[in-house]
């Protein structure tokens, strides 16, 4: 690696910390309804919508209500996304008058409503203006609002005081729209248009390339949603190249831009975290625990991406990658955007090297944890903790205790729920697409790399993280079917859980800390914590893996590529 790369790197990860207490202590106050320096002009237009919508915001709710509004309104937003493709072609806004297949449809409105951004299809050739606004951009915010809602929902039970409920699931949902999510896009969308990301509602420009070919240019208002599909960790692309794309990331700086706000929100939702249990230094456990796994897994993918391929005789993997942007930029936007669930890509990973994909992929099967999606990864990595807390009381001989507040036999079965219900969809459905003539017919290469084009696709699906490793036809009815469900339970699979473990402990009472209390605030615990975490994922995936990329890079070594 060149200088100004080492120099790039340390420029990313230092601002990305200096962020986190700077925003987290923002979306604390926030989350707490306290003031904040937006509070005169955002206060209004929020007390507006609650008497539009009819909300009560002083009403608390119980779990069970709370996840009945959560999945009543993604309900109805699916089914608002999915009408919206279904009809667009009699719609407004649609100057190419493209059209989107039934199957595929469905599995977007699933996709985009679980924060998965899954595209089974090409933006420019299949979405209108108003589907992408309306429909897909809006799902942008209200899916991340909801990680968000679900997030904070599961801070107040852990909390260290007693709590009657959980909050109010609408007041969570709009603070966090429009005091978080909306003005960071509002910033960053006027940045990326500086840049030259396109925002037009012009129809698409037919030009006269240099050899006398006529060539479509696709035009749109891309740089709106760009912005929250980076800051929501939502990843779907206005256009099918997604960030690889010109007109969506034209220059060094969008690039440099649109990577630091993949991990901006989730790293600084754990400061967030600390705030709202009492303690940073559990906020501060977590966040050292997710940067102790993405700096091992950024540097071993750098190691092997760096490293000659014998099979072709180059000695460098440019394969798949921007030279806008090179190797290191591309390695490191493809840890980010699969360790923080976001999903947007500006290179190939199918065309990573086969050690390098099983890094990505690993991000990925550890569960989405490390950051994860905004909100979705901490209350992910919070099961971890609950699993964790749970082995350190063993070992230490008594009830395990997490901030006070025991965790019983009910709360390691949800928490166990939560990271097993995932890891099954995947191996599940990945045998059914190896033993299924359809899936078979869905991949372009074959041997251990088909394997992995498969494992990645339902990793990423069940994860909701929806970045794609290429080569599996996404847009067949076998893979839309069963993504649609792997989506659906990857999301709701772990929220309900969650949820229930949050209703839970908040009516605990508080157990005094004594002597025999293993304390979760220390370097200790966040070893114990990584150590769970990738323990579970290596039992759980190993075997796979082998059959997988591991068994392509030693086949690589012989001169054999597929």
């Amino acid at each position: 690696m060149a200088t100004h790369e080492w120099l790039q790197l340390l420029l990313y990860f230092g601002l990305l910390i200096a962020t986190v207490p700077l925003l987290g202590n923002y979306m604390a106050k926030v989350f707490t309804q306290q003031r904040t320096w937006l509070s005169p002009i955002i206060a209004p237009l929020e007390n507006s919508v609650y008497r539009l919508a009819g909300i009560q915001p002083q009403k608390t709710m119980g779990w069970k209500d709370y996840a009945l509004a959560l999945l009543l309104f993604n309900g109805l937003g699916m089914l608002g996304v999915f009408a919206l493709q279904m009809f667009q072609g009699s719609l407004p806004l649609n100057p190419a008058e493209v059209t989107v297949d039934t199957w595929v449809a469905l599995n977007t409105a699933i996709s985009f409503v679980t924060n998965t951004n899954w595209q089974a299809y090409s933006g420019e050739a299949s979405m209108s203006y108003l589907t992408q606004m309306l429909g897909l951009n809006a799902q942008n915010f209200l899916s991340a609002a909801t990680g968000l809602a679900v997030f904070v929902a599961l801070a107040r039970g852990l909390g260290p005081k007693r709590e009657e409920g959980l909050g109010n699931f609408w007041v969570d949902l709009v603070r966090s729209t429009l005091y978080i999510l909306l003005p960071l896009s509002c910033v960053l969308a006027l940045v990326l248009v500086s840049q030259g990301v396109v925002q037009s509602m012009n129809p698409y420009e037919t030009v006269t390339t240099l050899e006398g070919a006529s060539q479509v240019i696709p035009k749109g208002p891309a740089a709106s949603q760009i912005a929250i599909k980076q800051l929501g960790t939502n990843g779907g692309g206005f256009f099918g190249a997604n960030s690889a794309h010109p007109l969506e990331n034209p220059t060094p700086l969008s690039n440099f831009l649109q990577m630091l706000c993949i991990l901006l929100i989730p790293a600084a939702l754990c400061w967030t975290y600390g705030k709202m249990v009492g303690s940073v230094k559990q906020g501060t456990v977590l966040l050292s625990a997710m940067f102790m796994v993405l700096l091992c897994s950024l540097a071993m993918a750098l190691w092997f991406e760096y490293q000659p391929n014998p099979a072709l005789g180059i000695s460098q993997n440019w394969e798949g990658k921007e030279m806008r942007f090179g190797i290191m930029n591309s390695v490191l936007w493809g840890n980010s955007t699969t360790a923080a669930s976001n999903g947007s890509v500006n290179a190939m990973h199918d065309s990573f090297n086969p050690l390098s994909g099983l890094v990505l992929l690993l991000n990925m099967l550890f569960g989405e944890v490390i950051f994860g999606g905004v909100g979705a990864g901490l209350y992910g990595m919070l099961m971890f903790v609950v699993i964790s807390v749970f082995i350190a009381g063993l070992m230490v001989g008594r009830t395990p205790e997490y901030l006070g507040k025991k965790i019983e036999a009910t709360e390691i079965r949800l928490a166990a729920l939560a990271v097993v219900l995932p890891s099954a969809v995947i191996l599940t459905f990945s045998a059914l697409a190896v033993l299924a003539p359809a899936g078979l017919a869905g991949i372009s290469n074959p041997g251990p790399h088909g394997l992995s084009e498969i494992l990645y696709a339902f990793a990423s699906q069940a994860n909701n993280n929806g970045s794609a490793f290429g080569g599996v036809g996404s847009a067949q009815p076998f893979y839309t079917l069963l993504g649609s469900v792997a989506m659906l339970v990857g999301r709701f699979g772990v929220i309900l859980p969650a949820l229930a473990i949050a209703g839970s402990m908040a009516t605990k009472k508080i157990t005094p800390a004594s002597a025999g209390t293993f304390p979760t605030d220390g370097g200790l615990f966040a070893c114990i914590l990584v150590g769970v975490i990738v323990i579970v994922g290596a039992l759980t995936f190993f075997p796979v893996l082998t059959l997988g990329p591991i068994a392509e890079h030693l086949l690589m070594l012989n001169g054999k590529v597929f």
